[in-house]
């Protein structure tokens, strides 16, 4: 792929069509086939979309069913797919099998069978497939209700107002937003304040060693947006190297934010002073 060369824009429509979701065996079956994932890009737009659908269902657990017949995923595209499809399957997944009938895929299983190296969840064909999935345990119980894991007093320390330069600075330094519960306790308690201000603000939010796990992200992804639409100036980032960086920079080519991550502090209240300097044409 040239640099010129951009992916061919994916539509909600033509995504949903390849996500289905069987409710009595609550399998969530995911179509990749003839789909060519040229880049990062078009990888994050569908992993967006299977997020959002399944968040849509209510229930955070499903066994996957991935059809992988002519799948092709060019090089620059490999780290995205590993990625998102690793941390889709530890906030979601049962258990994943997948079929693929290529001539590849059947010598490969001909060659790993009655070996250690013999993936059981790999088949040729979906009813053989389906046929795993049968006999995957369930792990299900009622509608997942998370206990709080922080406190008020956890939040409060953490959220500071500048006046003088109008910033906002939120610290989310070696915090762990475990599941959804815990990221909307902390931006509930940002927007309140926030509110009480009466005012917009630069956000100047700290991320080194933040951990957002898999369970998080989807709800962390849309509270942050939301407040940014509704209450920020300009937001900076400042990381050094982190896992939760580079999942951030993945998620911004679709999501529809620009990352601004820098590795100091220092940098990034210097990107806020260029977006001051931007509003107020000085």
């Amino acid at each position: 792929m040239t640099e010129t060369e951009t992916s061919p824009a994916v539509s909600d429509a033509e995504i949903d069509s390849r996500i289905v979701f069987h409710e009595a065996e609550q399998i969530m079956e995911a179509d990749f086939s003839e789909f060519h994932f040229r880049d990062s890009e078009i990888v994050n737009r569908f992993y967006d979309r299977l997020e959002e659908r399944i968040a849509r269902t209510g229930e955070e657990l499903w066994f996957f069913l991935v059809n992988l017949n002519g799948t092709r995923i060019d090089p620059i595209a490999w780290t995205a797919y590993s990625r998102r499809g690793r941390a889709l399957n530890l906030a979601h997944s049962m258990g994943s099998v997948r079929f693929d009938a290529s001539e590849v895929t059947r010598r490969q299983i001909e060659r790993a069978a009655n070996t250690e190296a013999f993936d059981p969840n790999l088949f040729t064909d979906r009813a053989a497939a389906l046929e795993r999935i049968a006999e995957l345990p369930g792990k299900r119980r009622a509608r997942i209700t998370h206990d709080p894991n922080y406190t008020l007093s956890d939040f409060v320390r953490r959220l500071a107002f500048d006046e003088d330069r109008v910033i906002m600075e939120v610290d989310f330094s070696h915090f762990v937003f475990h599941h959804s519960r815990d990221v909307d306790d902390f931006y509930d308690f940002i927007e309140e304040r926030i509110k009480e201000t009466d005012r917009k603000w630069f956000f100047l939010v700290n991320l080194n060693g933040c951990e957002i796990l898999p369970a998080a992200w989807v709800r962390y992804a849309h509270r942050g947006k939301r407040l940014n639409e509704a209450a920020s100036l300009g937001s900076a980032r400042f990381a050094a190297g982190s896992e939760t960086e580079e999942d951030i920079r993945l998620r911004a080519e679709t999501q529809g934010f620009r990352p601004n991550i820098h590795n100091t502090r220092k940098e990034a209240l210097s990107l806020i002073e260029e977006m001051r300097a931007d509003l107020t044409g000085e």
